[in-house]
């Protein structure tokens, strides 16, 4: 692949049994997931933030606080205006190798669907993600942190927590940060990417960004589905497994 470090991907193969058997839910930390100089590409061809629309402020389900930034679902259409490095790197995802590497990870049969849907998310000042679980649809995700030391500074934040609730929380609720304990975080800056599993309790957050103004918080998300009733009829419905429409 001239994108993902294949070495990198096996490497973490071998390691798929420690992953599954983190505590409170299996995450891991991951350096150098792509090739150094295709990183730095990359960074220098993220998507204009023009393209992306606002979901600030919105209201969230079973008392959850919003989770502000500004948003850009990854559909076909958009292969016209992303750069021919960005056009690579979803090629590379969308591979079977790339689909095999979850498989891997999370334990799951050779042949299991895995249906991935991809986005990207840039967070002013300000913002955050309230402690959550995601969708039971969703297998996981993996999150590529796309700041650099030119435009981010990792005191001003943008680290994902990982969170343990004792098993003490349902997932359609809203426990506070102090409801909690924080047990890991990622890291934003250095070709750095997060994996982990979804669970009934796989709680997880960021807390407000301190960026200044004009600075933002830039990741992208890989988010791996199961292929449930709910998936299927979004499809047959012309959209993606998170409910997007695929066509403009």
């Amino acid at each position: 692949m001239e994108t993902i470090d294949t070495s990198v991907m096996s490497r973490l193969c071998t390691q798929a049994q420690n992953f599954q058997h983190t505590q409170p839910y299996p995450w891991i930390c991951i350096s150098d997931f792509l090739h150094p100089e295709k990183f730095e590409q990359l960074c220098k061809d993220l998507p204009d933030p023009a393209l992306f629309e606002s979901q600030m402020g919105y209201k969230r389900a079973h008392g959850q606080q919003s989770h502000d930034r500004l948003a850009l679902q990854y559909r076909p259409a958009l292969e016209k205006v992303l750069a021919p490095s960005w056009k690579q790197f979803i090629h590379e995802l969308q591979s079977e190798e790339y689909k095999s590497f979850w498989r891997e990870m999370l334990g799951l049969p050779p042949r299991s669907p895995v249906i991935l849907t991809m986005h990207w998310h840039y967070a002013p000042p300000g913002a955050s993600v309230s402690p959550h679980t995601d969708a039971r649809r969703k297998l996981g995700s993996h999150i590529f942190y796309f700041n650099t030391p030119e435009d981010w500074d990792e005191a001003w934040g943008g680290q994902t927590l990982v969170l343990d609730d004792g098993g003490k929380w349902p997932r359609h609720s809203s426990p506070s940060y102090a409801d909690l304990r924080e047990v890991g975080t990622s890291q934003v800056l250095g070709n750095r990417s997060f994996l982990f599993a979804q669970t009934d309790h796989s709680w997880h957050a960021v807390k407000a960004i301190q960026c200044p103004e004009g600075h933002m918080r830039k990741v992208f998300i890989v988010v791996a589905n199961r292929r449930t009733p709910q998936v299927i009829w979004r499809s047959i419905r012309g959209k993606d497994a998170d409910g997007y429409r695929l066509a403009d």
